[in-house]
């Protein structure tokens, strides 16, 4: 990114670009409609603010015929774009359907390809607590004991490492305002919850489930009770 963190920070403090910037951390891409949507404006003024984040940098367009897909350009965006969101002003409520959205983002998301929200933070915790990861200045580390627990727990850690991206920096979260596992190791370890069975994607949200199963398995596994709150139990 070679745009100053100032023209950044002004285009984030938007609360529009700040909506359609968060939907898009899915790592998936929309249409400008639905871009639009996710801000509650107009399509007009949704094209004005997403021809400034192109030009920024910060988004990716792809196009298909005669239609425009928007999307967050790359995890290194994502990862500073989720740093930046903790800062700018929140989205307001207008209904009962955005508030427990929020709430659903809150518990559970993803930043755009790996986990975030409490679960995301508190796995995080719960993976040093463990001594499975250590934490550094920029990042964390993977333990000798980690490693072979990552290893029988199905997680691809030589293929994270062959990514050509960060394998496992910190993201600052922007609901819980402590730090994530992001890069190749927090996506390797998405990806393996998911095929567990553990978390579910939201088809038309960034937001994640935590099945029963999941449940279940954070508990044996880790240690790591969902159902309690921190500090609480």
């Amino acid at each position: 990114m070679h745009t100053s963190a100032a023209v950044i920070a002004s285009l984030v403090s938007d609360p529009s670009r700040s909506a359609m910037l968060t939907a898009m951390l899915d790592g998936r891409y929309h249409a400008a409609g639905e871009l639009a949507q996710a801000a509650g404006i107009q399509p007009q003024t949704a094209s004005f603010h997403l021809t400034k984040l192109t030009e920024a940098g910060l988004i990716a367009v792809e196009k298909q015929g005669r239609h425009r897909y928007y999307g967050i350009a790359g995890p290194e965006v994502a990862r500073v774009m989720e740093s930046l969101l903790s800062i700018a002003p929140p989205t307001p409520i207008k209904s009962l359907r955005q508030a427990t959205e929020d709430q659903a983002l809150r518990y559970a998301r993803t930043c755009y390809d790996h986990l975030a929200g409490s679960l995301g933070v508190r796995l995080t915790q719960c993976l040093v607590g463990r001594g499975i990861l250590a934490e550094g200045d920029g990042g964390f580390d993977v333990t000798t004991e980690g490693e072979a627990f990552l290893g029988r727990f199905g997680v691809d850690i030589d293929g994270a490492k062959r990514k050509r991206r960060s394998f496992s920096p910190k993201c600052l979260d922007w609901s819980e305002r402590r730090h994530h596992l992001a890069g190749a190791l927090g996506h390797a370890l998405l990806e393996r919850l998911m095929e567990l069975g553990w978390v579910e994607r939201n088809p038309h949200s960034r937001a994640v489930k935590l099945t029963a199963k999941g449940r279940v398995g954070l508990r044996e596994s880790l240690a790591l009770d969902m159902d309690v709150e921190e500090g609480v139990g």
